[in-house]
C-alpha cells in the first residue's frame, strides 16, 4: 500500500488533488480509518492503462507576461509603483511595447504622447533598454530629455519584460534652448509645446534617485516570482485536466 506522499512524488500533484480523486474514484484507493493508502498493483495498472508512467507536466506556452498576469494586475502593478517612486512607470515586453499604460504620467510626456510619432520614439528607446546587457538599473536619457531606468522580469530562465520608471530631471534640467530645438525635431512636434511643459517633471534628490535604482531590480524580482507562481498553477491545473481526462477549466483573467 502506497501512502499519499508516495502517489504525490510519482504523478506530481498536489494532496489535495490525490485526496479529490480518491473520493471521486479516479485512481484506485481504499480509506483506512481518516487516511488514503493505495494498492501498488492497481496503481501500476492504473499508470499502464495511462502509457506506462504518470502523465508529465503539462508545459506552460509563454507568450508574454500577459499569458500568466491578468492586464488588470499588471497595470494596477504599475500605477502603485509610480505612486510609491514618485515617477512615471510602465511595464513592457522585452520589446518595448507596452504592456501597461503609463502610470504616474507627468506633464511633459502627457504634452506629447498623442503627436502621431512620438509613442514609436518611445517604444524605440524602451528596446534599447532591453537590449542593455547590465542586468543592474541605470539611468539613461530618453528622446525627451529626461532620464529612465529600467529593472528586468524573468519568467524562469528567460527574459519576459521591463519595469520601466522614467520622467524624472537631470541635475541639469530645465535643457537649453538648442537641446530643447533638437529634441522638438527629432520629435517632430513644435518646440513652444516643449518649452510650455519642460518644467512638468519628477524632479528627485541624488539620494532619491539612488533609491529608485536600488528598489527596481526588487521590484522586478518581485513580479517574475508571482509570474512564476502562476504560470506552476496553471501548468498544474492541465496535468490535473490531463489526468482527469478533462478540459483545462483553468481562468486567465
Amino acid at each position: 500500500m502506497l501512502t499519499t506522499r508516495e502517489i504525490q512524488a510519482l504523478i506530481k500533484v498536489d494532496k489535495s488533488t490525490i485526496y479529490r480523486m480518491a473520493e471521486d474514484g479516479r485512481i484506485p484507493a481504499v480509506k483506512v480509518g481518516r487516511q488514503w493508502r493505495f494498492p501498488e498493483d492497481r496503481i501500476r495498472a492504473w499508470l499502464t492503462e495511462r502509457g506506462g508512467e504518470a502523465p508529465a507536466p503539462v508545459p506552460l506556452k509563454i507568450g508574454d507576461l500577459r499569458s500568466v498576469l491578468p492586464i488588470d494586475s499588471i497595470q494596477a502593478m504599475a500605477d502603485l509603483l509610480g505612486d510609491v517612486l514618485g515617477t512615471m512607470v510602465i511595464i513592457t515586453d522585452m520589446n518595448g511595447e507596452p504592456l501597461t499604460e503609463v502610470a504616474n504620467s507627468c506633464g511633459l510626456f502627457d504634452s506629447v504622447r498623442h503627436v502621431p510619432g512620438v509613442m514609436d520614439k518611445c517604444t524605440q528607446g524602451w528596446q534599447e533598454l532591453g537590449s542593455d546587457l547590465r542586468l543592474e538599473p541605470n539611468w539613461t536619457r530618453t528622446h525627451l530629455g529626461f532620464l529612465c531606468a529600467r529593472s528586468l522580469i524573468r519568467l524562469g530562465d528567460e527574459l519576459k519584460g521591463m519595469v520601466i520608471a522614467g520622467g524624472v530631471a537631470r541635475d541639469d534640467w530645465p535643457p537649453s534652448g538648442n537641446e530643447l530645438a533638437a529634441m522638438a525635431a527629432e520629435l517632430d512636434v513644435p518646440a513652444t509645446l516643449l518649452e510650455e511643459h519642460v518644467g512638468e517633471v519628477y524632479h528627485l534628490l541624488s539620494e532619491e534617485r539612488d533609491r529608485v535604482l536600488s528598489l527596481l531590480p526588487r521590484i522586478g524580482g518581485l513580479i517574475s516570482r508571482m509570474a512564476k507562481e502562476r504560470g506552476t498553477l496553471m501548468s498544474r491545473l492541465d496535468t490535473i485536466a490531463a489526468l482527469a481526462g478533462t478540459p483545462s477549466q483553468r481562468s486567465t483573467t
